[in-house]
């Protein structure tokens, strides 16, 4: 832990007002769980984060804390704010390994949660807890999805993630692995077999191209693929990483741990979108940021990036029309990611909109009677705490949905 946790839930001014709260997207009660934490009562303080963000202790090391809960505390005006990560990491660590959860009677009512990345992991132990009988649909050998495939280890240790399927286990759970919807069966089937509910939470795992010439040479990836396996891949000496997300970060990090002594980090704009933290440290470990340079063209020896120029609100308004050669060994792209199109396209009565996304009514309700969405499939690339809060509230809507078929 960077500080004494102790000392630093001391530090909190348990506002009446609390900022961090208005900064937290899922609005963790952080002044009550810091308070009941040092009145000695850790188990309540972890339940109180679990029942608010069951994914609380990866959100707790995953989260941009400084645009959030952190970026908003009062004491970080005239100094260093609360480190509520850190508070919050202890106690629903502490928690998870003594979790036993309350768990209403078995109803008999079968519910599908297709995806076991953060927001089948989120509908799921909460549709569990409810009494449902849940069976997870995970296209992959393992649950987590972007925890597990696109967060690197040190960011974020998987035996986390292997404590949410000890979990989901507990409360009886189903997990079928190795199962894609769309392709032995979709939907359709789902409720032919007596699925009452079906939630959709695939994320978007399929990369967006550049769509420039050259992007499918040998030596050219993309970063979502290189973060589920990075072992598989021969790096060579230097890369471009062009993009300047999380992602990018992730990835340019990852390649520095793995041997690559030159890893330059290039961006269209004049800004990047990943966490100031993320940024730093990418720096820090080695990483080159080049901005203002967008790719056209891509060969052999490297990228052709023309210059480009920026307009106050950071959109490229011109670019040069003599690009130049910049060498690497590996390219990898990193812009973002699209969801994958085959349970969203073979649905019938499912509408998307025009980036493929699934359609939601703010309930997360989709077009269909019985189907609902949450995380990624519906908001495009966000982050964890975006789509536990989006799926706790789908959780309430299908539960809403399903006693009312009574």
């Amino acid at each position: 832990m960077a500080h004494n946790v102790i000392a630093e839930a001391k530090r909190c001014l348990n506002c009446k007002k609390p900022l961090c709260r208005q900064g937290c997207p899922i609005n963790t009660p952080i002044p009550q769980f810091i308070s009941t934490f040092l009145n000695g009562d850790i188990r309540t303080a972890g339940k109180m984060l679990f029942e608010n963000n069951p994914l609380s202790s990866v959100c707790a090391i995953v989260c941009n804390h400084g645009n959030q809960c952190q970026g908003h505390c009062v004491r970080g005006i005239k100094g260093e704010p609360v480190e509520i990560s850190t508070i919050e990491s202890f106690i629903s660590s502490a928690y998870l390994d003594s979790l036993e959860l309350d768990k209403a009677e078995p109803n008999g009512i079968k519910v599908a949660v297709v995806g076991a990345g953060p927001a089948g992991i989120t509908i799921s132990i909460k549709m569990a807890q409810l009494g449902y009988d849940v069976t997870v649909f995970e296209s992959k050998t393992e649950i987590g999805g972007v925890l597990r495939y696109g967060i690197p280890e040190f960011r974020l240790p998987k035996t986390i993630v292997d404590r949410y399927e000890v979990l989901m286990r507990k409360l009886g759970v189903k997990i079928k692995f190795n199962v894609t919807i769309g392709k032995a069966f979709g939907i359709e089937e789902l409720f032919r077999d007596g699925f009452k509910a079906i939630s959709i939470g695939t994320g978007v795992t399929w990369p967006i191209s550049l769509n420039i010439k050259g992007e499918t040479l040998g030596h050219v990836h993309y970063g979502v693929h290189f973060l589920e396996r990075p072992d598989v891949y021969n790096l060579g000496k230097s890369m471009i990483v062009i993009g300047a997300g999380n992602v990018a970060m992730d990835v340019a990090r990852t390649a520095l741990r793995r041997g690559v002594k030159d890893v330059k980090a290039v961006v269209r704009s004049d800004r990047y979108t990943a966490s100031e933290e993320e940024k730093e440290y990418a720096e820090i470990e080695g990483a080159q940021f080049i901005f203002n340079k967008a790719p056209v063209e891509i060969t052999d020896e490297g990228v052709m990036f023309a210059d480009t120029v920026c307009d106050e609100n950071h959109r490229v308004i011109s670019t040069s029309d003599k690009p130049e050669l910049m060498k690497a060994d590996t390219v990898m792209i990193c812009v973002s990611q699209r969801p994958s199109n085959l349970i969203l396209t073979q649905t019938k009565g499912l509408e998307t909109n025009e980036r493929g996304l699934a359609k939601i009514n703010e309930d997360g309700s989709t077009s269909r009677p019985g189907l609902f969405a949450s995380g990624d499939v519906v908001r495009g690339a966000k982050t964890v705490v975006e789509a536990a809060e989006t799926s706790k509230r789908v959780a309430e809507t299908m539960h809403q949905y399903l006693q009312n078929l009574k």
